[in-house]
């Protein structure tokens, strides 16, 4: 999980903690504080539906089955005491998932203005130990140049992803398959993105060195710089 994402939980965690707090100051019969804690967590199971969002999925929570269970337990104790002491705190349980909900909603928004998909440097933050892989035959007999690289980091733009000029250019071309160059033939290796973003990612080199393909899962993000990125092997 992201920084952002944590933070936000945390943040979640200490809303129910208040909440729950004031309920149990205002009773008179005090319920059994590990139990009341227990209560909570049960309460959180619902029957729920899953949404699109920002390439995640979110959880709408419909039916409240966490209260169902609990009240079949309680409201047989003591004529009914029981479920009234937990009462309150069962169905906190499940608006609890509406707070989760607020949190799954603000938290991509948020961790897109701290770390934007735009820009190169959400995914390459520490490039001193780069280096790159050959992943395909058709790849020259090169390596990376750093200096160049670490000169052009900050000028590198974001490019639209031409898949289907690429799958043109590859399939329709009237080369066989097995005979083609591949268009991004290098893995580079021995970097970090950016602390607290969270983002795992493949990255790769174009033929010329000058595009960078980052592939994180949900999507693929192209680069371009001016200057090629390789040089030949001393």
């Amino acid at each position: 999980m992201n920084a952002p994402g944590i933070v936000l939980n945390l943040v979640a965690w200490g809303a129910i903690f208040i909440l729950a707090r004031r309920i149990y100051s205002k009773q008179d019969l005090k319920p059994i504080k590990w139990k009341l804690a227990i209560v909570i967590f049960v309460g959180l199971f619902s029957f729920s539906i899953n949404l699109p969002y920002m390439d995640q999925q979110i959880k709408l929570a419909i039916l409240p089955l966490g209260v169902w269970i609990l009240y079949g337990i309680y409201s047989r104790k003591e004529e009914g005491i029981s479920w009234d002491k937990y009462r309150k705190y069962a169905w906190l349980g499940f608006f609890a998932n509406y707070i989760f909900l607020a949190v799954s909603l603000i938290s991509p928004l948020i961790h897109s203005a701290i770390f934007p998909a735009n820009e190169i440097s959400t995914y390459l933050s520490e490039i001193n130990k780069a280096h790159i892989i050959q992943t395909h035959p058709s790849a020259s007999d090169k390596i990376l140049d750093l200096d160049s690289f670490q000169n052009q980091i900050d000028s590198i733009q974001e490019e639209p992803v031409y898949s289907d000029k690429w799958y043109q250019e590859a399939f329709e071309s009237g080369i066989e398959r097995s005979k083609l160059d591949e268009r991004f033939p290098y893995q580079l290796a021995g970097t970090k993105a950016k602390w607290g973003s969270g983002i795992h990612s493949m990255i790769f080199v174009e033929q010329d060195g000058k595009g960078i393909l980052v592939s994180t899962g949900q999507k693929q993000v192209y680069f371009r710089a001016e200057k090629t990125l390789l040089k030949k092997e001393e």
